[in-house]
């Protein structure tokens, strides 16, 4: 039967899989899913809160630390860039492994980064110590891609905007869950109690484990498709969707783990009071980004996706305005709308990939079930690259603060790059998905933006 699980290879997997089979689906396909998304969610919270760790560490580390804003800046850009790199493995894994099975093991393994920062966190720690638990952080990056191809397995294209907004937006809310920890330490116990945070974390990593040991199950029909992973690759439409991630999520991470750290170094704010501002705009990015997801459903991943950038951009201009006025009041307005708006991206974005692949195996003349497996195949493959190179984006952001606060002291030269990447992510857009082409004969040449295929 359809969707019966059984065991094989020590584990819950489901044998066969056909979401896009509408009685199977409402039947008892749409619960197995739902209850594969709540546990993704759950173990991708806590692995955002630990890749995340050293937005909020640096927080803590005062002047006797001995480590200047560059490099506070570089530690975070240490966690960005390893976080970015494992989601390449990470995606695989699944297929490999099994979702649950992999959701058990990369949960198990935010225990590594978590306990070697209860060690080390206090002044005269060697720099190149900070570095290396930092890096360890990174496995926390790797979930969201695990996480990602697996849900993406799970639902139907119909679905899949509102299925993997709500699957990223959740997990992406274990940003500001930590900051808002790291708030609460720092206001009862003080600047100097950083363990008390990693503690907490440590029966939290545990509890996900177990609950998706319990909970989740293996997609049997999902498989490591080295064919898929070349097509991918060569598939031009994985680089120009990892560029627009890069300009939505990059933007979202990076100014997530930097945010508090901008507002110490160009604000003059104590660790107290930038922690209490630091959480705002990643908790609103997070939530809204099921709501990217569900407009990209409704109107059109593109039409969403342009419209997010445009807005963007303004909101980088207000910054600029006030990181020139040096109007701290201005500059959280603008900082903030930027975290939502880039929010609103990152749903509307990866509602595109599954959309795009499934256009193209419908322009290629398949139909049914076979175009949506071949959208699933392709869009499995892409998705961890697209989410490692869109995650890089947060390794440019916090180098280019680093640069900046270097060279004159404020992030301004930082948010004016910005604006200029925010202008080419717009042209892209418009150029390649929702521009009609002079030819539409040309191969694969604007097919997205056929009528038909809005939904892209």
């Amino acid at each position: 039967m359809t969707g019966t699980t059984a065991p094989r290879r020590g584990g819950r997997w489901i044998e066969r899989w056909d979401p896009e089979d509408e009685a199977f689906w409402k039947e008892s396909g749409e619960r197995i899913a739902r209850r594969n998304l709540l546990w993704s969610v759950v173990s991708e919270h806590i692995g955002f809160s630990i890749w995340s760790l050293w937005s909020v560490m640096v927080l803590f580390m005062g002047p006797e630390y001995g480590i200047d804003p560059a490099g506070k800046f570089f530690l975070i850009a240490t966690a960005t860039t390893v976080g970015a790199l494992v989601r390449i493995p990470y995606t695989f894994a699944v297929a490999r492994f099994g979702g649950r099975n992999w959701t058990v093991v990369s949960a198990l393994l935010l225990l590594a980064p978590t306990v070697a920062a209860l060690f080390v966190m206090e002044p005269g720690t060697p720099y190149g110590t900070f570095l290396a638990v930092a890096a360890l952080t990174g496995v926390g990056g790797g979930n969201f891609a695990s996480s990602m191809t697996n849900i993406n397995a799970f639902f139907p294209l119909r679905k899949k905007g509102w299925a993997l907004g709500l699957n990223a937006g959740g997990g992406n809310i274990g940003v500001p869950v930590v900051q808002l920890a790291a708030l609460l330490v720092i206001a009862t116990a003080g600047a100097g109690q950083p363990r008390l945070l990693l503690a907490a974390y440590l029966p939290l990593i545990v509890a996900a484990a177990v609950m998706a040991l319990l909970r989740m199950d293996n997609l049997a029909p999902v498989r490591n498709d080295g064919g898929a992973v070349r097509e991918a690759v060569r598939e031009r439409h994985t680089w120009i969707m990892a560029l627009l991630y890069v300009g939505s999520f990059g933007s979202f991470i990076g100014y997530s783990f930097a945010f508090g750290l901008v507002l110490q170094t160009q604000f003059g704010r104590t660790p107290l009071q930038a922690a209490s501002f630091t959480f705002v705009g990643p908790l609103l990015g997070s939530l809204i980004r099921p709501v990217g997801g569900a407009l990209a459903d409704r109107f059109g991943g593109a039409r969403i996706t342009l419209g997010a950038f445009a807005a963007m951009a303004a909101a980088t201009g207000v910054v600029v305005y006030a990181s020139l006025q040096e109007s701290l009041a201005l500059f959280l307005v603008g900082f903030v709308g930027l975290f939502v708006l880039t929010g609103i991206g990152n749903g509307s974005t990866y509602k595109m990939i599954p959309g795009i692949f499934q256009a193209q195996a419908l322009a290629r003349g398949m139909s049914g079930e076979a175009a949506a497996a071949y959208g699933r195949r392709l869009s499995g493959a892409s998705m961890g690259l697209i989410g490692a190179v869109g995650a890089l984006g947060g390794l440019g952001i916090n180098l280019a603060f680093r640069e900046a606060f270097r060279t004159s002291g404020s992030g301004t030269a930082a948010f004016v790059a910005f604006l200029a990447c925010y202008a080419v992510c717009c042209t892209v857009t418009w150029a390649v998905y929702l521009r009609r082409p002079a030819d539409p004969a040309r191969p694969d040449a604007g097919v997205e933006a056929k009528p038909q295929l809005t939904s892209v």
